[in-house]
């Protein structure tokens, strides 16, 4: 066989050989991709996305849409293959697989989570909307959730209403944590509640429960040592002066929680805040209106000008990132507020887009 034969025989047998170990090798890694985009203004699968009943609501045009990110799950394991091929794509980005699922965290522990964090963010939304529109609400510190196995288990239940510990009056989730570690391990912490089930009857009726129960639980110590801890997670919980409804089904996670919240003012508001605009965006929104970062960002920016957004709502923290590699035409808005939010969003109806703070690059 000539030289030159048995050279690219040779070569082409190699090359086969590695395709296949590429194949077959299996990476410590996972990807992320843009995900679905819906306009909370509009429908989803039939349906208003926000269903707003016992308030005066008015039409809306433009969007403002929330944006997702699609990843690999749990089980899947990427071979090297995809993995080169993911860092060359644009449109994609490949990231250690313990970034998504943090220590051995299964794809049903993660969407539970995700699930959780999602529903927590819908009542945030509407706490931090009613708030821009000066519409009261009424909120109350409850007891979210209780460690299995810990000193709170059996003495205190998901739902039952925070008054006061030791006496001292709660008012925000914070307060629990606070109050608790005051005390050293081994102490006992008295917590005055309203049990759930008065709580949630007390809620059906729209009168305020009077009944309250003295539970006295002693204090264990936290794994990283010293601190005093019972095993619950203190949350809020609120009524609504009417009914807001949130349908968007198989999303997860607290990140559409900005995007949310403005839809809802829009709705609640004789003028139209887009200016019929495309607006998408993102970030996270507590009851008081500050924006938080999420993940996924550059994934998202690529989402949502695949769908045509022109503008692109960005939390604050979030923006460095995502001034690395911006879509063509498409403009990023810092926000670190709703109030920013809707400062931009009046700029971007008014055509004044030389007063947009825009995100720019370190």
């Amino acid at each position: 066989m000539p030289r030159r034969t048995a050279t690219m025989l040779a070569s082409t047998l190699l090359l086969i050989a590695l395709l296949c170990a590429g194949v077959f090798i299996k990476t410590p890694y996972s990807e992320m991709s843009p995900g679905p985009t819906v306009n909370t203004l509009g429908e989803h699968d039939g349906e208003p996305v926000l269903q707003i009943s016992g308030r005066k609501t008015y039409p809306t045009t433009g969007h403002l849409n929330m944006t997702t990110v699609r990843v690999t799950s749990a089980d899947f394991r990427m071979n090297l293959v995809e993995a080169v091929y993911g860092w060359l794509a644009h449109d994609n980005i490949v990231v250690p697989h313990e970034t998504l699922y943090p220590d051995g965290k299964t794809e049903q522990q993660s969407n539970q989570e995700n699930a959780e964090e999602f529903s927590q963010s819908q009542e945030s939304a509407k706490v931090a909307a009613l708030e821009q529109l000066d519409v009261p609400v009424k909120s109350w510190v409850i007891v979210s959730t209780v460690v299995k196995g810990s000193p709170a288990q059996g003495r205190l239940h998901a739902g039952d209403v925070i008054k006061s510990v030791d006496g001292e009056p709660v008012k925000q989730p914070s307060d629990v944590a606070d109050l608790v570690t005051k005390h050293k391990p081994g102490e006992k912490v008295v917590f005055t509640v309203v049990p759930a089930k008065d709580a949630a009857e007390a809620e059906k009726t729209g009168k305020e429960a009077t009944r309250t129960e003295d539970v006295t639980v002693t204090t264990a110590e936290s794994e990283d040592g010293g601190r005093a801890i019972v095993g619950i997670q203190a949350g809020t919980d609120h009524t609504f002066p009417f009914t807001i409804d949130i349908k968007l089904a198989d999303v997860g996670g607290p990140s559409a929680g900005l995007m949310f919240a403005l839809g809802i003012v829009d709705k609640l508001t004789p003028e139209n805040i887009t200016g019929g605009k495309f607006v998408a965006g993102t970030g996270t929104i507590d009851d008081e209106g500050k924006v938080g970062p999420i993940g996924g960002i550059e994934m998202k920016t690529v989402g949502a000008r695949e769908k045509g957004a022109e503008y692109f709502l960005t939390p604050k923290d979030n923006c460095a990132s995502a001034a690395e590699d911006v879509p063509d035409g498409l403009t990023l808005v810092r926000v670190d507020t709703m109030d920013d939010a809707m400062s931009s969003m009046k700029s971007i109806r008014e055509g004044r887009t030389d007063r947009l703070p825009v995100c720019a690059k370190k």
